[in-house]
């Protein structure tokens, strides 16, 4: 017999519903509505429990996040299975601050030095990818080096509206970046 997993729903104004899963005791999932990675991210079958006490502290923070309140930090108890390798790609994600961007490539020299090897942009823009904890894993805050907003699960427009709900100046992001270049976690680019 397969591996059950739980799973609810959390809906949002800004950006439709989430799915969340879980094995029980911590969140194993956080996707987009119409995600891609939904399908494969869930381990076995999903059994829907709006009730499982493991969802109350995800629900929390999220509600918190969405009223724009910067949460607390790291997000509530979590573990997503992956690679030796996407899970620290996904453990630097989560030190990138709330209101700030890095790109792909600065991402990829911090996990380098960390790991004590080179690792390239596209590997880590792959790990990105597989990101099973959106929202609570920040992959919205890593853009391409020039500044561009790129590819991302939940789309495009998703991204521009979580990162300009952290107050991330979207329409000045591509014009800063684009002359920088190490990035290491812009500040926020606040609409003031």
């Amino acid at each position: 017999m397969g591996q059950t997993s739980f799973c609810t729903t959390f809906e949002t104004e800004l950006i439709g519903r989430l799915t969340l899963a879980s094995d029980g005791e911590v969140l194993t999932g956080c996707w987009f509505e119409h995600d891609r990675n939904l399908e494969r991210g869930a381990a076995g079958e999903l059994v829907r429990d709006d009730a499982l006490a493991a969802f109350a502290p995800a629900r929390d923070w999220l509600a918190r996040y969405f009223a724009g309140e910067k949460p607390a930090s790291p997000g509530p108890a979590h573990r997503a299975d992956g690679t030796e390798f996407q899970r620290a790609v996904w453990a630097e994600l989560e030190r990138v601050p709330y209101g700030c961007v890095t790109s792909y490539g600065a991402l990829a020299r911090r996990l380098g030095e960390r790991l004590g090897r080179q690792t390239s942009a596209r590997a880590v823009g792959g790990a990105v990818g597989r990101n099973r904890l959106c929202v609570i894993v920040p992959c919205h805050r890593v853009v391409g080096a020039d500044g561009t907003l790129t590819g991302f699960a939940g789309g495009l427009d998703v991204k521009r509206r979580l990162l300009e709900l952290e107050g991330v100046d979207v329409c000045r992001l591509c014009d800063l970046l684009a002359g920088r270049a190490a990035l290491g976690g812009v500040p926020a680019l606040n609409r003031q």
